[in-house]
């Protein structure tokens, strides 16, 4: 037969054009009719699909998914796998993976993915079995496999654009609404920067930093716990509680010096070198200017003293009181007892030493033979008292650590292999998200949001938190200072107006409900309808700002307990029963101008806890609160020593100090409270991380001039920032709830850090790159007719002390 595509067009029925077009469109002409085939042959098997490589499936014992599972779960994503879910994964991947689980990365891709979803269906911290959340998950995991591969990993999810550092480009269509700062969660704010960031356009308008605050409560912080055998923090498998066992108490204990030790173990100067010329004694009363790195301390357990009588050892250990009343030192190996009548602190007179507080001791083991036996002391030997005593020559703090270097976010663009060891990149410390997964995107929004604010409002714009302190709502002063500080900051513009103002207590000057003429509940509640009337006055702050309010002592309910003595901390806010009023004011305010301009405004109150966190751009920076007179409790606490010889002698083993390195911000034409001088800066990074004071420098410290208050804020500040805890008092002076005792922590140290002491000067100074402030209270006793306070600049991360007078 010819081929019939090539043959002339006939002029026929449509009957016959119709089978002419089916046999054109036939590549294969039919078989001749002797063979009684059919014209169209039976269409035959799919020949274009290709042959696909199939999946094996396997039994996978959970045991050698674990490793893999940890280190995507807990490692990476902050969540704890119970037995159950890791049966189930094990059961998904060998089923769906095969025996090719581990090539490319294909378990831990399924991983990831299922972590993603948990995190974002809402799931709590712990990934359980036995219900149907995983089950639902893995269901959707399997329609979307594709030979051991998700068909959606080729496209990169917004967490996974994170974590990898990349920034989602979206058009500005697309933005997020406005959120309440108080209910923005870590997803939260990972949606709202993916589809904030466009680094190609920029907007004629500046973005509101507004947007990325965040008030994080104590009993909102995550309970992470620190592993010594893992070297690393992983979430608290109970849930924590008021009452808890007793044994919550030795791990609050044990928890702040396995903090403390591995921060120590990380410095340089306790970082011993392979070479064998370290192990040469070294002499650290030497004349040189910096630490080499062939000097190392050593550490000594407490129970490696015995037997070792007349030696000169490094303790690191908690500071107490023992049933005889003698001072001793403890560590996780024991306790012994501490003789200082020849130790001088360091540096000298920088620093107070308290009981509850873990030290650096410098000094000599003496045998049994020179202890007074008083048989108070509970059990001796190994796990208790060490037999002998400890003549102490030197005592200083733990030397504090930078937040870079804890985060692990300071040298994220040359080394990032230092990043991964040296920090806890991948901790998620405040439930913001971590360093690792969001931070390189937030510090690069925060950059871009803040430089176009500067920009356009190079004196002030929305860059400011205004922080009062002492806030006593029954003087009529207080109340005057306070209308005066919001008159001044409401005669800006509505783009210009600080984007949250920290009122801080005591609200009232006594303890009320504790009977004697202190007040009721109806007093206390009229005063707070006082505050609501006088913030009414000034409707452009409400609208447009984020009030946060920190309780004292002295506010309910705890003080109906403690009648204005020291409270258990972290305790709760001021009840909503005494609030409403305000809280009437803000809605009010907003619904005004939501009616007069069309746009809905979120302004609000928060009442939070004591101690509190404000974040702002995630974890790129924090701002602790917390309200205390811890000076004077220091004061009435610290140990005693000999009073300083003319011509001290040097001890063989100096410790190594802290320094400060930053400088107050002041504020032109105003009245710097505490100002510091030129003489005494000191430079506090030598050799990146280690921190040392050396003779040239304490020297010029000696010969200025240092002012008592000036001194009284360095001590403080140096004190709290090498302990890393707010609270480093036994608990008989100052109660903790234990569960709770980690939002007390100062690990990494935050940005800034606000100590409302009014036993304190006000003061703002910079330490280790913490900005330590205290605003005092706002209408100081002693000077009548001056409002003082804190304007805080989260743009160059320093605060000032401001005076007006009213």
């Amino acid at each position: 037969m010819g081929d019939l595509s090539h043959a002339p067009t006939v002029e026929a029925t449509p009957l016959f054009r119709t089978n002419q077009a089916s046999l054109v469109s036939n590549t294969l002409p039919s078989s001749s009719p002797a063979f009684n085939t059919p014209i169209n042959p039976i269409r035959s098997s799919k020949l274009k699909e290709t042959s696909r490589p199939s999946i094996l499936p396997i039994l996978l014992p959970p045991a050698t998914l674990r490793p893999l599972a940890f280190r995507t779960f807990t490692k990476k994503h902050n969540l704890t796998l119970t037995s159950p879910a890791l049966k189930l994964l094990a059961a998904f991947i060998g089923k769906h993976c095969g025996s090719t689980w581990r090539e490319e990365g294909l378990a831990e891709k399924v991983l990831d993915e299922a972590a993603q979803q948990w995190k974002q269906n809402g799931g709590s911290t712990l990934v359980l079995g036995e219900g149907n959340e995983l089950k639902k998950i893995l269901c959707a995991l399997e329609t979307s496999m594709d030979v051991g591969r998700s068909r959606h990993q080729s496209e990169p999810s917004l967490h996974t654009s994170f974590a990898s550092g990349l920034q989602e480009k979206f058009s500005e269509d697309a933005a997020v609404p406005l959120e309440r700062p108080s209910e923005l969660s870590g997803d939260k704010i990972r949606g709202m920067l993916a589809s904030q960031i466009d680094g190609s356009k920029e907007t004629s308008e500046p973005k509101d930093p507004r947007q990325w605050l965040k008030v994080v409560g104590a009993f909102e912080q995550p309970r992470l716990i620190y592993n010594v055998n893992q070297k690393h923090f992983e979430m608290a498998a109970s849930t924590s509680s008021l009452l808890p066992a007793s044994d919550r108490k030795t791990q609050l204990f044990r928890q702040r010096y396995q903090i403390v030790h591995q921060r120590l173990l990380r410095s340089e100067s306790f970082q011993s070198s392979a070479v064998a010329a370290a192990r040469r004694p070294v002499s650290l009363g030497s004349s040189s200017t910096s630490i080499t790195a062939q000097q190392a301390y050593k550490i000594t357990p407490i129970a490696n003293l015995l037997g070792r009588g007349g030696s000169s050892h490094m303790v690191l250990g908690l500071l107490s009181t023992s049933p005889s009343g003698l001072l001793t030192i403890n560590d996780l190996t024991g306790s012994i007892t501490l003789d200082i009548q020849y130790a001088r602190p360091s540096p000298e007179n920088g620093v107070w030493f308290t009981p509850g507080m873990i030290v650096i001791v410098d000094g000599q083991y003496e045998d049994e033979g020179s202890k007074d036996e008083s048989g108070l002391d509970g059990n001796t030997g190994v796990g208790g008292t060490i037999g002998g005593i400890f003549i102490a020559f030197e005592m200083t703090g733990p030397p504090s650590e930078m937040r870079e270097i804890t985060r692990g976010s300071g040298h994220d663009q040359k080394d990032s292999t230092h990043i991964s060891s040296a920090g806890f990149g991948w901790v998620d410390f405040l439930g913001v998200g971590s360093e690792r997964a969001t931070g390189k995107s937030m510090r690069a929004l925060e950059k871009q949001v803040l430089k176009r604010n500067v920009a356009h409002f190079p004196d002030r714009g929305r860059s400011h938190v205004i922080i009062l302190g002492e806030v006593n709502l029954d003087s009529a002063k207080t109340l005057q200072a306070l209308r005066k500080v919001l008159t001044i900051y409401a005669a800006e513009q509505a783009d210009q107006i600080p984007m949250a103002v920290v009122v801080m207590g005591n609200f009232v000057g006594r303890a009320v409900m504790t009977g004697g003429g202190s007040g009721g509940s109806i007093e206390y509640k009229e005063f707070f309808d006082a505050l609501a009337s006088a913030l009414s006055d000034y409707p452009t702050m409400l609208q447009n700002t984020t009030f946060v309010f920190v309780p004292g002592d002295n506010d309910p309910w705890a003080s109906a307990l403690s009648a204005g003595a020291a409270a258990a901390v972290p305790r709760s806010g001021v009840p909503d029963v005494f609030t409403s009023r305000i809280r009437r004011v803000f809605a009010t305010a907003n619904s005004e101008a939501e009616k007069a301009g069309g746009k809905k405004s979120k302004g609000e109150a928060i009442w939070s806890t004591n101690p509190t966190r404000l974040t702002l751009f995630g974890p790129a920076q924090e701002i602790v609160f917390f309200r205390d007179d811890i000076s004077s409790r220091l004061r009435r606490n610290a140990v005693k020593f000999r009073p300083p010889e003319r011509h001290p002698t040097h001890s063989p083993n100096k410790v190594p100090e802290s320094a400060y390195g930053e400088k107050d911000v002041g504020a032109d034409g105003e009245r710097q409270v505490i100002e510091l001088d030129e003489a005494m800066e000191i430079d506090a990074r030598v050799e990146g991380t280690s921190l040392h004071l050396t003779k040239p420098r304490i020297k010029a410290a000696e010969k200025a001039q240092v002012s008592p208050d000036l001194q009284t804020a360095r001590k403080l500040v140096k004190t709290i920032l090498d302990q890393g805890h707010l609270s480093p008092f036994p608990l008989a002076q100052r109660p903790v709830l234990w569960d709770y005792a980690g939002s007390l922590q100062l690990y990494p140290l935050p940005t800034a850090l606000v100590l409302m002491d009014v036993e304190a000067p006000a003061f703002a100074i910079g330490l280790d790159g913490c900005h330590v402030m205290n605003p005092g209270p706002l209408s100081p006793s002693n000077r009548k007719g001056v409002a003082q306070w804190i304007e805080y600049d989260v743009r160059i991360r320093r605060g000032k002390v401001k005076e007006a007078r009213y």
